[in-house]
């Protein structure tokens, strides 16, 4: 990302010292680099197209309306509506060290279109597909799907290229599937109100739950459990949720064994492997590593030293 902002510094003009805008614009869609060189407060944004902001460097304070006043730093995203007021403080821009933010506009009818394919793609009978980036804003931190997106967004709208706005085309439509996907995953997992338990997908992830620790979960066994053949239900839950059964199962697991490191002193690795549903300590140390990006000995160590 740093070699991409420095060719974008090679070609702006800085015009101001708190949120100095450039835009690059293709069809259906434009994307705002917003830099910021001076302390600043309450600062307002407002756009009237749907948006998706994502820090690059330094740090600022968002206030945005449903949320607490959060911190927002780099490898973070923030999806808004249309005309949905961002209010920014900068405690850490300085001349040396800038704030840089960038701001993915999206007309809405591409949005419209986009969600209507998906729609179709998910629907399980009369099951989850009225899936729609609504009113509300949310924050998404540590995605990496769409972080590797907005990188890649963001080169080719920074540089030209014959097939330019044919490669964005088909970016934004995957950036919205992937934040369809964030969306569809968070509300069917915490379900709060249960209001997909009679879901054929909903019935599937309250099994799991239920029976995280069970080492016998297949994937022939959920597809049984939403009257579905094995082949249709892998596509349907990945579709839906943008991750596999399996993969899904085993992020449960690791949070599980997270947990239960959190909470013991004397138990070894292999138990905690064992207790967290795994049937080897080599493939939980794999897994771990692969979703948390350390082992499970470095987070323990961590975790003591906190």
């Amino acid at each position: 990302m740093e070699s991409l902002l420095n060719h974008h510094k090679n070609h702006r003009k800085l015009t101001t010292l708190v949120e100095n805008r450039t835009t690059y614009s293709a069809d259906y869609a434009e994307l705002n680099i917003f830099e910021t060189h001076a302390y600043a407060e309450k600062v307002s944004l407002t756009f009237n197209f749907p948006i998706i902001a994502s820090m690059l460097t330094g740090k600022k304070t968002m206030h945005i309306d449903g949320f607490e006043a959060f911190d927002f730093f780099p490898g973070e995203s923030v999806v808004m509506p249309t005309n949905k007021e961002m209010v920014i403080d900068f405690p850490l821009a300085t001349k040396e060290s800038p704030t840089q933010c960038l701001a993915l506009g999206i007309d809405a009818f591409k949005i419209d279109e986009v969600v209507e394919k998906f729609n179709q793609q998910v629907a399980i009978e009369n099951e989850n597909k009225d899936w729609n980036l609504d009113e509300t804003a949310s924050h998404l931190i540590n995605n990496i799907d769409v972080n590797h997106l907005i990188e890649r967004l963001t080169y080719t709208f920074t540089n030209n290229n014959k097939s330019k706005d044919v490669l964005l085309d088909l970016m934004i439509q995957e950036l919205i599937i992937r934040l369809l996907q964030t969306k569809a995953k968070s509300l069917i997992i915490n379900d709060p109100n249960q209001i997909f338990n009679d879901t054929r997908i909903g019935t599937v992830i309250k099994f799991i739950k239920e029976n995280l620790t069970n080492k016998d979960i297949s994937v022939d066994l959920l597809a049984k459990k939403a009257y579905m053949s094995t082949s249709h239900f892998h596509k349907q839950f990945k579709n839906t949720l943008g991750i596999s059964p399996i993969d899904y199962i085993n992020s449960e697991k690791i949070k599980f064994s997270k947990k239960l490191i959190k909470e013991s002193k004397d138990f070894r690795m292999s138990d905690i492997a064992f207790k967290s549903g795994f049937n080897n300590t080599s493939y939980f140390n794999r897994q771990f590593k692969k979703m948390e990006l350390m082992t499970p000995q470095q987070f323990k160590a961590s975790i003591n030293r906190a």
